[in-house]
């Protein structure tokens, strides 16, 4: 059975596939490192730092895997541009809240979402009231009302 692709804006795929170098080329030989001098230290049987090394070496090890496997799945998109262009993934939109505030999101695939950065994924709740969205829209959400201003890609 296929599994599904993963989608992701260009920028996306390009942070994940830097991740996963440096977590290959630089991480694994700091890890290798730790562990060495923690071997070099005795005891193995009771030596926390190596037992440390080890986990720590499993984690990067299993993201790796899971880098590789998004990696290996994902599917870029593409989007329409232009002045009227539709929210889709990759998009920026500015907001503007009844009180005049302004807010920009960034609409992105569910592997690249980080609310502290406003990248929020097109299958959240907010996403999904998004996609499609233009500027002038008016959109509703958690009781809110929100002028789209702005679509872009950038």
């Amino acid at each position: 059975m296929a599994k599904e692709p993963i989608y992701l804006t260009r920028s996306g795929l390009e942070r994940l596939k830097e991740e996963l170098r440096y977590l290959k080329e630089e991480r694994r030989q700091e890890l290798a490192d730790y562990m060495g001098s923690a071997i070099a230290d005795g005891d193995l049987r009771e030596s926390a730092a190596y037992d440390e090394a080890r986990l720590l070496q499993s984690e990067n090890e299993a993201r790796i895997a899971d880098l590789e496997e998004i990696i290996h799945r994902a599917q870029t998109v593409e989007y329409e541009e232009g002045e009227n262009a539709p929210a889709a993934l990759g998009a920026t939109l500015e907001l503007e809240q009844p009180d005049g505030e302004e807010v920009t999101f960034y609409l992105v695939g569910t592997h690249e979402a980080d609310i502290l950065e406003n990248r929020i994924s097109d299958e959240s709740p907010l996403g999904q009231i998004l996609v499609g969205t233009r500027a002038g829209d008016t959109v509703e959400w958690n009781g809110r009302e929100y002028r789209v201003k702005n679509v872009s890609y950038r």
